[in-house]
Protein backbone atom coordinates (compact mmCIF):
# COMPACT_ATOMS: atom_id res chain seq x y z
CA UNK A 1 0.00 0.00 0.00
CA UNK A 2 2.86 1.98 0.81
CA UNK A 3 4.27 1.56 -2.95
CA UNK A 4 1.25 2.55 -3.94
CA UNK A 5 1.07 5.65 -2.19
CA UNK A 6 4.40 6.65 -3.49
CA UNK A 7 3.53 5.81 -6.74
CA UNK A 8 0.20 8.06 -7.73
CA UNK A 9 2.89 10.95 -5.36
CA UNK A 10 5.24 10.26 -8.37
CA UNK A 11 2.98 10.17 -11.11
CA UNK A 12 0.38 13.16 -9.66
CA UNK A 13 0.01 14.98 -13.19
CA UNK A 14 -0.67 11.74 -14.86
CA UNK A 15 -3.01 9.60 -12.54
CA UNK A 16 -6.54 10.34 -12.50
CA UNK A 17 -8.56 10.69 -9.31
CA UNK A 18 -10.45 7.55 -7.79
CA UNK A 19 -13.87 9.50 -8.11
CA UNK A 20 -15.00 10.69 -11.39
CA UNK A 21 -18.10 13.17 -11.70
CA UNK A 22 -19.86 10.40 -14.56
CA UNK A 23 -19.76 8.02 -12.23
CA UNK A 24 -20.06 9.58 -8.82
CA UNK A 25 -21.90 13.02 -9.63
CA UNK A 26 -20.36 16.36 -10.23
CA UNK A 27 -17.97 17.65 -8.29
CA UNK A 28 -16.69 14.10 -6.90
CA UNK A 29 -13.21 14.15 -8.99
CA UNK A 30 -12.26 17.65 -6.87
CA UNK A 31 -12.75 16.27 -3.68
CA UNK A 32 -11.37 12.86 -4.20
CA UNK A 33 -8.27 14.80 -5.63
CA UNK A 34 -8.36 16.86 -2.45
CA UNK A 35 -9.01 14.31 -0.67
CA UNK A 36 -5.99 12.46 -1.72
CA UNK A 37 -3.25 14.81 -1.60
CA UNK A 38 -3.64 15.60 1.79
CA UNK A 39 -4.04 11.70 3.03
CA UNK A 40 -0.87 11.00 0.74
CA UNK A 41 0.99 13.71 3.04
CA UNK A 42 -0.53 12.29 6.11
CA UNK A 43 0.22 9.00 5.61
CA UNK A 44 4.26 9.57 4.03
CA UNK A 45 4.82 12.28 6.62
CA UNK A 46 4.10 9.54 9.52
CA UNK A 47 5.71 7.09 8.13
CA UNK A 48 9.13 9.35 7.46
CA UNK A 49 8.53 11.13 11.39
CA UNK A 50 9.18 7.87 12.41
CA UNK A 51 12.43 7.28 10.39
CA UNK A 52 13.75 11.66 11.64
CA UNK A 53 13.75 12.26 8.03
CA UNK A 54 11.72 13.75 5.44
CA UNK A 55 12.20 11.85 1.95
CA UNK A 56 11.82 13.71 -1.33
CA UNK A 57 8.73 11.61 -2.15
CA UNK A 58 6.93 13.05 0.92
CA UNK A 59 8.30 16.78 0.08
CA UNK A 60 6.31 16.12 -3.25
CA UNK A 61 3.12 14.69 -1.84
CA UNK A 62 3.13 17.82 0.13
CA UNK A 63 3.74 20.30 -2.39
CA UNK A 64 0.96 18.79 -4.33
CA UNK A 65 -1.15 18.94 -1.49
CA UNK A 66 -0.18 22.45 -0.81
CA UNK A 67 -1.11 23.17 -4.46
CA UNK A 68 -4.86 22.33 -4.24
CA UNK A 69 -5.29 24.37 -0.45
CA UNK A 70 -8.69 26.60 -1.30
CA UNK A 71 -7.80 29.94 -1.45
CA UNK A 72 -10.99 31.66 -1.21
CA UNK A 73 -14.68 30.95 0.19
CA UNK A 74 -15.83 28.86 2.65
CA UNK A 75 -12.61 26.44 2.50
CA UNK A 76 -10.09 29.00 2.35
CA UNK A 77 -7.00 27.51 4.45
CA UNK A 78 -8.62 23.95 4.05
CA UNK A 79 -9.30 21.44 1.26
CA UNK A 80 -12.54 20.67 -0.67
CA UNK A 81 -13.13 17.22 1.06
CA UNK A 82 -14.86 13.68 -0.03
CA UNK A 83 -18.37 13.97 0.98
CA UNK A 84 -20.40 10.66 0.41
CA UNK A 85 -22.26 11.28 3.92
CA UNK A 86 -20.22 9.38 5.53
CA UNK A 87 -19.50 10.43 8.83
CA UNK A 88 -16.43 11.11 10.04
CA UNK A 89 -14.25 10.85 7.64
CA UNK A 90 -16.13 11.52 4.76
CA UNK A 91 -18.91 14.11 5.41
CA UNK A 92 -19.32 17.42 6.07
CA UNK A 93 -17.41 17.80 9.31
CA UNK A 94 -14.63 15.83 7.73
CA UNK A 95 -13.03 18.74 6.33
CA UNK A 96 -12.25 20.43 9.50
CA UNK A 97 -11.18 16.65 10.70
CA UNK A 98 -8.69 16.16 8.34
CA UNK A 99 -7.38 19.80 8.24
CA UNK A 100 -6.67 19.28 11.95
CA UNK A 101 -5.23 15.82 11.30
CA UNK A 102 -2.99 17.49 8.94
CA UNK A 103 -1.84 20.01 11.28
CA UNK A 104 -1.05 17.62 14.04
CA UNK A 105 1.32 15.06 11.67
CA UNK A 106 3.11 18.78 10.08
CA UNK A 107 3.69 20.03 13.62
CA UNK A 108 5.76 16.73 14.10
CA UNK A 109 7.16 16.47 10.88
CA UNK A 110 11.34 15.49 10.93
CA UNK A 111 14.09 18.07 9.00
CA UNK A 112 11.23 21.00 10.63
CA UNK A 113 9.50 21.24 7.94
CA UNK A 114 6.97 23.74 9.59
CA UNK A 115 9.77 25.99 9.28
CA UNK A 116 10.15 25.51 5.52
CA UNK A 117 9.60 29.52 4.71
CA UNK A 118 7.85 28.17 1.44
CA UNK A 119 4.85 27.00 3.63
CA UNK A 120 4.80 29.83 5.93
CA UNK A 121 1.22 31.69 3.75
CA UNK A 122 0.38 27.95 3.63
CA UNK A 123 0.16 27.44 7.29
CA UNK A 124 -0.98 30.87 8.29
CA UNK A 125 -4.02 29.98 6.39
CA UNK A 126 -4.55 26.37 7.47
CA UNK A 127 -4.46 28.58 11.00
CA UNK A 128 -6.96 30.94 9.76
CA UNK A 129 -9.35 28.59 9.17
CA UNK A 130 -9.10 26.28 11.80
CA UNK A 131 -9.49 28.89 14.24
CA UNK A 132 -12.58 30.53 12.54
CA UNK A 133 -14.16 27.21 12.33
CA UNK A 134 -13.55 25.64 15.44
CA UNK A 135 -16.69 26.83 17.49
CA UNK A 136 -18.76 25.04 15.00
CA UNK A 137 -17.34 21.50 15.27
CA UNK A 138 -18.49 18.55 16.59
CA UNK A 139 -16.01 17.64 19.87
CA UNK A 140 -14.52 14.56 18.16
CA UNK A 141 -13.36 17.56 15.79
CA UNK A 142 -11.97 19.72 18.72
CA UNK A 143 -10.14 16.90 20.50
CA UNK A 144 -8.21 16.24 17.08
CA UNK A 145 -7.22 20.13 16.91
CA UNK A 146 -6.21 19.92 20.89
CA UNK A 147 -4.39 17.36 19.51
CA UNK A 148 -2.68 19.03 17.20
CA UNK A 149 -2.29 22.25 19.52
CA UNK A 150 -0.01 19.68 22.04
CA UNK A 151 2.76 20.33 19.42
CA UNK A 152 1.54 23.39 17.15
CA UNK A 153 1.27 26.83 19.40
CA UNK A 154 -1.68 29.74 18.01
CA UNK A 155 -4.13 26.69 17.10
CA UNK A 156 -6.18 27.08 20.47
CA UNK A 157 -6.69 30.30 23.32
CA UNK A 158 -6.26 29.32 26.47
CA UNK A 159 -10.15 29.35 27.37
CA UNK A 160 -10.86 27.15 24.16
CA UNK A 161 -8.31 24.63 25.95
CA UNK A 162 -9.47 24.86 29.44
CA UNK A 163 -12.99 24.47 27.79
CA UNK A 164 -12.86 21.59 25.46
CA UNK A 165 -10.40 19.86 27.99
CA UNK A 166 -13.47 20.14 29.90
CA UNK A 167 -15.70 18.79 27.89
CA UNK A 168 -13.58 15.83 27.33
CA UNK A 169 -13.48 15.10 30.77
CA UNK A 170 -17.21 15.08 31.15
CA UNK A 171 -17.46 12.21 28.51
CA UNK A 172 -15.45 9.93 30.04
CA UNK A 173 -17.44 7.05 31.51
CA UNK A 174 -17.33 5.15 34.19
CA UNK A 175 -14.90 2.47 32.73
CA UNK A 176 -12.71 5.07 32.05
CA UNK A 177 -13.38 4.87 28.01
CA UNK A 178 -15.15 7.54 25.40
CA UNK A 179 -17.86 6.59 23.30
CA UNK A 180 -17.91 8.26 19.54
CA UNK A 181 -21.15 9.05 20.04
CA UNK A 182 -20.83 10.88 22.71
CA UNK A 183 -18.29 13.41 20.96
CA UNK A 184 -20.82 14.86 18.29
CA UNK A 185 -24.53 14.97 17.34
CA UNK A 186 -24.99 11.69 15.07
CA UNK A 187 -27.76 10.23 13.47
CA UNK A 188 -27.35 6.41 11.23
CA UNK A 189 -28.51 6.82 7.63
CA UNK A 190 -30.30 3.20 8.71
CA UNK A 191 -32.36 5.06 11.51
CA UNK A 192 -30.65 1.99 13.90
CA UNK A 193 -29.21 2.83 17.65
CA UNK A 194 -25.90 4.50 17.83
CA UNK A 195 -23.41 2.32 19.98
CA UNK A 196 -23.00 3.90 23.21
CA UNK A 197 -20.80 1.86 24.62
CA UNK A 198 -16.68 3.17 25.21
CA UNK A 199 -14.64 1.80 21.68
CA UNK A 200 -11.32 2.37 20.92
CA UNK A 201 -11.41 4.93 18.23
CA UNK A 202 -12.60 7.88 20.20
CA UNK A 203 -10.58 6.85 23.52
CA UNK A 204 -7.65 6.35 21.82
CA UNK A 205 -7.90 10.19 20.37
CA UNK A 206 -8.68 11.62 23.27
CA UNK A 207 -5.96 10.00 24.91
CA UNK A 208 -3.42 11.14 22.04
CA UNK A 209 -5.12 14.63 22.63
CA UNK A 210 -4.64 14.94 26.39
CA UNK A 211 -1.04 13.51 25.98
CA UNK A 212 0.37 15.65 23.25
CA UNK A 213 -0.87 18.23 25.76
CA UNK A 214 1.39 16.75 28.75
CA UNK A 215 -1.72 16.76 30.64
CA UNK A 216 -1.33 14.31 33.80
CA UNK A 217 -4.60 13.23 35.35
CA UNK A 218 -6.86 10.58 36.19
CA UNK A 219 -8.40 10.89 32.81
CA UNK A 220 -5.62 10.24 30.53
CA UNK A 221 -4.54 7.24 33.36
CA UNK A 222 -8.02 6.24 33.13
CA UNK A 223 -8.66 6.46 29.44
CA UNK A 224 -5.14 4.22 29.13
CA UNK A 225 -5.89 1.26 31.52
CA UNK A 226 -8.86 1.04 29.50
CA UNK A 227 -7.25 0.56 26.23
CA UNK A 228 -4.61 -2.03 28.13
CA UNK A 229 -8.29 -3.76 29.01
CA UNK A 230 -9.97 -3.56 25.96
CA UNK A 231 -7.87 -5.13 22.89
CA UNK A 232 -9.44 -8.13 21.76
CA UNK A 233 -7.12 -10.60 22.59
CA UNK A 234 -7.48 -13.09 19.73
CA UNK A 235 -7.10 -10.98 17.33
CA UNK A 236 -5.34 -7.77 18.69
CA UNK A 237 -7.70 -5.09 17.80
CA UNK A 238 -9.79 -2.52 19.55
CA UNK A 239 -13.54 -2.35 19.59
CA UNK A 240 -15.34 0.23 17.39
CA UNK A 241 -18.79 1.29 15.79
CA UNK A 242 -19.61 2.81 12.60
CA UNK A 243 -21.57 5.95 13.31
CA UNK A 244 -23.65 5.31 9.65
CA UNK A 245 -24.93 1.83 9.67
CA UNK A 246 -26.03 -1.10 12.21
CA UNK A 247 -22.94 -3.09 10.63
CA UNK A 248 -21.81 -6.72 10.91
CA UNK A 249 -19.45 -6.72 12.56
CA UNK A 250 -17.30 -9.61 10.91
CA UNK A 251 -18.00 -8.07 7.00
CA UNK A 252 -15.35 -5.70 5.31
CA UNK A 253 -16.70 -2.62 6.18
CA UNK A 254 -17.76 -3.71 9.30
CA UNK A 255 -14.13 -3.87 10.86
CA UNK A 256 -13.17 -0.93 9.21
CA UNK A 257 -13.83 1.19 11.97
CA UNK A 258 -12.00 -1.01 14.20
CA UNK A 259 -9.10 -1.20 12.09
CA UNK A 260 -9.02 2.84 12.51
CA UNK A 261 -9.32 2.26 16.03
CA UNK A 262 -6.47 -0.42 16.21
CA UNK A 263 -3.89 2.05 15.11
CA UNK A 264 -5.00 4.80 17.14
CA UNK A 265 -4.86 2.81 20.52
CA UNK A 266 -2.05 1.71 19.45
CA UNK A 267 -0.09 4.85 18.87
CA UNK A 268 -1.72 6.41 22.03
CA UNK A 269 -0.21 3.05 23.94
CA UNK A 270 3.17 3.61 22.26
CA UNK A 271 3.30 6.65 23.38
CA UNK A 272 4.70 8.53 19.65
CA UNK A 273 2.68 11.14 19.67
Amino acid sequence: MLASVEKRVQMWKDVQPFYSDAVYGAGKEVESRNAEAVLNAIILASYDTRRGHLRDVTRLAFDNMWALQSKTGETAGAWVWQNFEYTPWESKESEYYWAAMLAEVIASAPDNYRTDRNIVGNLAALRVYLLGHYDKQPLLNKAVLLWAAGQFPGLLTPAQRKAVLGELYGKQQQDGGWSLTDLGTWQRRDKTPLETRPDGYATAVVVLALQANHVSSSYLNRGLTWLVANQYKATGAWPAWSLNKNRDPQSNVGMFMSDAATGYAVLALSGKR
